[in-house]
């Protein structure tokens, strides 16, 4: 297949030596990336003014929250190739330009349906920052520096997700509820001055076709398996809701799978999941978002009914978790540890690690704080080691040229794992509490109303302390299955890269 000279120019590719300016673009990507995720856990703390001043339904809010994780899991895939496609630093620029403008439309709405659509553009948006900005990570550094790079996207990750409900909070604390959407339109503003004039652009030199139907099958299956998995715990596993979207999502996917192993052109190409490598870090990806996404869902519940803190409070507490990934990722640390140990016993010790912090909270966390420090302290580092090893060792199984595809699996593997450990993990709490609870209820706090003495009440927060408990270590075997999985296909590659190379 031909290219043309534009795309034959060497320029369109970042110098191996890397960027002279990699650091500073580094930080505008990761600016940019920090305001995507916080737009997936502010909204949270806005649902009681929502529900007051807009006269939002359950189901209203529902959507307001899902429409934006719906569509940007959905895209991440087709995201990542346009990218690759069309130009980094382009997809960069119109990810930047779409969050702002939804962005400024969901802070003026003035309904629940120009809410939800302005979120659900707002989700296009994201998902061409989630994976522009690893691409262009995997651009501009040189191998040497990329686990290091890597660690501090991480670490924005780990940030964005603890402070979204804080920052959520003082501006709903100050201002009405829009002001949780407007604060994004300086950042996407310098974000979008600092792209142009920085970043440098970079693109798959071989053009290939668009692969439109491609295109279509991922969005629409990926788009209804996370719908499934959201629904399941709301709606019942065996609903027609959950069957119906989860038997579109297998067929579609499967036949995206089909697609894409047929046609010279593919999307994702399928000969990726030949290589034990990059096997070996999905299979550990899907199983650390999987016990992490779950546990970190259900950790806010038992600050909240168990040790009896108040939303604010919560997230204060759940801080040391961030800052602990944030402090080992950008000092470096955390890169230099796993360059001494290798990938695979990085990523298995990290995850050991992780999974003992579970633990800890399970069996320690309802005597106070003091266990649930711990806890958090052990899963920050163990997820400062683990998470950017595993997110470099999909990136460097995949070819520099597909580096937004390789960026859109990852986005996918954590969104799709974490629905899943919060739907898995929620549905092991919700029954280990139904077999316990002494009166008839759905929820702790239903349970608490129908208690009919104070031994009751203690016995209701005893079952869903125990059930707590239960979804904790069960997120703990998770984690550390994922890391044993992660290691052993790891090894057994890099194995027979060397007997290859001999």
């Amino acid at each position: 297949m031909t290219t043309s000279p534009q795309e034959q120019a060497p320029a369109t590719e970042t110098p191996v030596q890397g960027h002279p300016q990699r650091w500073l673009i580094l930080g505008v990507i990761c600016l940019a990336q920090l305001t995507v995720l916080l737009d997936n856990t502010v909204l949270n703390v806005a649902i009681p003014s929502l529900t007051r001043e807009l006269g939002a339904a359950t189901s209203d809010i529902q959507w307001m929250i899902n429409a934006y994780s719906l569509v940007q899991s959905g895209l991440l895939l087709t995201a990542g190739s346009a990218a690759d496609r069309y130009g980094r630093k382009r997809m960069l620029v119109a990810g930047l330009a779409l969050f702002g403008v939804g962005s400024l439309v969901a802070g003026l709405a003035e309904s629940t349906g120009q809410l939800i659509a302005a979120r659900a553009g707002m989700g296009v948006g994201g998902a061409l920052l989630m994976t522009t900005t690893l691409a262009v990570a995997m651009q501009i550094f040189t191998p040497e520096e990329q686990p290091k790079a890597i660690g501090i996207w991480a670490a924005v990750n780990s940030l964005g997700f603890a402070t979204g409900p804080l920052v959520g909070g003082f501006l709903l604390n100050h201002f009405w509820w829009g002001a949780i959407f407007l604060i994004n339109l300086p950042v996407a503003a310098l974000g979008l001055v600092a792209v142009l004039a920085l970043v440098p652009e970079s693109k798959n030199p071989r053009g290939d076709r668009p692969d439109l139907l491609g295109a279509l099958l991922s969005t629409i299956g990926m788009g209804s398996l996370v719908y499934a998995i959201i629904s399941g715990p709301e709606h019942g596993w065996t609903s027609d809701r959950v069957l119906v979207t989860g038997t579109v999502a297998l067929v579609v996917l499967a036949l995206f799978a089909y697609w894409e192993s047929r046609i010279p052109y593919p999307m994702l190409d399928m000969q990726f999941f030949r290589n034990r490598r990059f096997t070996g870090a999905v299979a550990g990806a899907v199983l650390i978002t999987f016990g992490m996404g779950g546990s970190l869902f259900l950790l806010t519940q038992h600050m909240q009914f168990v040790l009896g803190y108040g939303p604010l409070e919560a997230g204060l507490r759940t801080a040391p978790l961030a800052l602990v990934i944030v402090a080992l990722n950008f000092s470096g640390v955390a890169a230099r540890w796993t360059a001494k140990l290798g990938t695979p016993v990085s990523i298995l010790i990290g995850m050991a690690v992780m999974s003992g912090g579970l633990v800890s909270i399970a069996t320690l966390g309802s005597g106070g704080y003091a266990g649930m420090l711990l806890g958090l302290v052990a899963i920050g580092a163990g997820t400062a080691v683990a998470s950017p090893a595993m997110a470099h060792a999909i990136m460097s199984a995949i070819p520099r040229e597909k580096a937004g595809v390789g960026a859109g699996i990852n986005g996918t593997l954590a969104e799709f794992g974490t629905g899943l450990g919060v739907a898995v993990l929620g549905a092991v709490l919700n029954s280990r509490f139904a077999a316990l609870v002494p009166v008839a209820a759905t929820s702790l706090p239903a349970a608490l109303a129908s208690a009919g003495s104070e031994s009751e009440g203690r016995s209701v927060t005893d079952a869903f302390s125990s059930g707590l408990e239960t979804s904790q270590l069960v997120g703990a075997v998770a984690v550390l299955l994922g890391g044993v999985v992660a290691a052993a296909l790891l090894r057994r590659a890099e194995r027979g890269d060397s007997a290859g190379a001999v």
